[in-house]
């Protein structure tokens, strides 16, 4: 479990490691070929800000031999804002007084046939977290309705345990997102009031529990303004290290999100400019050369114009971030505010506009041996 590893490290230390690093530490990690996690301490600390621009090309470079010019285009699909916890970051939260909503199965294709029309074959299910409400029979069933529309079904919901995603892999699930939010155990608690993802511990087993059930592609990530950025990340980093070696053949991919406003938000404790994400995100393409680097509607046009050049593969385009927000109530209560609000086309010129692909999924079902078109 990888819960072993990260009980071997103290938040403290990690951070006085990180900022204890030099240029000289800096230098050594891009002068390698292959990178272990102390380079990647080099890379994300204080000292590599002036190395910006080499790290810059450097990311690029390995991005345009990794991935070629291609960026992979998905839709996040909001089907239920409904939530039994309470987290003072989220405004999906059980306490914040809102219209509840959760989406029938003819609704979720209504807002499937939306996206199709819009071009998208990846599509990531989104939902608050209420079991009783959107537990896994229901999340079975959505994905059994969306399966013959969509090559590539995702999730992003509560954490299941790991018969409940053999049953959704079985039914056509291809990759789960599972947040820490943040690794500062003392503190995840002061964020996360009530609820079962107050349960840090459970939280941090997922991604053992996903890489049992064979789930093909694990997302992990941190939520960006909770606690030090650089310390989080490290310890991202490490759970990346234990899960490769672990579950070798599962694919991974890494996200950025920064808080964003949301009624009932917090204010970020840790804020990270856009030129120490681009430093980060640069960081990671250097250490991992093979995962994917994802950027969402969170971020501004003119940075996400600029990320796919520098390491990002995939983002999504055209957001809702509410239930029903295609085409069934496009009026209910976002979870939080889009920063790129351009339509899919606009997305998808852009793309094309600066010489990269647009990729609308990530891969092709096979069937004994034959592809399913």
């Amino acid at each position: 479990m990888f819960q072993e590893e990260f009980e071997k490290y103290n938040w403290d230390e990690v951070h006085d490691r990180i900022y204890s690093k030099t240029t000289v530490d800096v230098e050594r990690a891009l002068g390698k070929t292959r990178r272990d996690i102390e380079d990647f301490i080099a890379l994300i600390s204080p000292a590599a800000a002036p190395y910006l621009e080499q790290m810059a090309q450097l990311s690029h470079k390995i991005t345009q031999k990794r991935f070629g010019k291609t960026v992979q285009l998905y839709a996040p699909l909001y089907l239920s804002n409904e939530c039994q916890n309470i987290c003072n970051y989220c405004g999906f939260s059980f306490d914040n007084k809102m219209k509840r909503r959760t989406l029938s199965a003819i609704e979720i294709l209504q807002e499937a046939e939306f996206l199709k029309k819009e071009g998208f074959d990846h599509v990531l299910l989104v939902t608050g977290e209420a079991n009783k409400t959107v537990g896994v029979d229901y999340l079975v069933n959505a994905v059994k309705l969306l399966q013959p529309h969509f090559s590539n079904i995702s999730i992003e919901v509560q954490p299941l345990d790991e018969h409940e995603y053999k049953l959704l892999a079985d039914e056509g699930l291809y990759a789960v997102l599972v947040y820490q939010e943040t690794y500062h155990k003392d503190n995840y608690k002061l964020y996360h009031l009530k609820g079962k993802k107050s349960n840090f511990d459970y939280r941090l087993d997922t991604p053992d529990r996903l890489g049992r059930a064979g789930i093909h592609k694990i997302g992990l990530g941190v939520l960006i303004g909770l606690e030090d950025w650089r310390t989080d990340n490290f310890f991202t980093a490490l759970h990346v290290n234990y899960l490769e070696k672990h579950f070798w053949q599962t694919r991974y991919s890494i996200s950025f999100p920064r808080l964003r406003p949301a009624t009932g938000l917090i204010e970020p404790k840790s804020v990270i400019s856009d030129k120490e994400l681009v430093q980060l995100i640069c960081a990671w393409r250097i250490f991992k050369e093979e995962i994917e680097l994802s950027i969402s509607t969170r971020e501004n046009e003119v940075f996400r114009d600029h990320i796919i050049q520098l390491g990002a593969t995939a983002m999504s385009a055209g957001s809702k971030t509410n239930p029903g927000g295609y085409a069934v109530e496009p009026e209910s209560l976002e979870q939080f505010e889009i920063d790129d609000s351009r339509s899919v086309l606009e997305v998808k010129n852009m793309i094309e506009g600066r010489g990269y692909k647009p990729v609308w999924k990530d891969w092709d079902r096979f069937r004994f041996g034959q592809k399913v078109s």
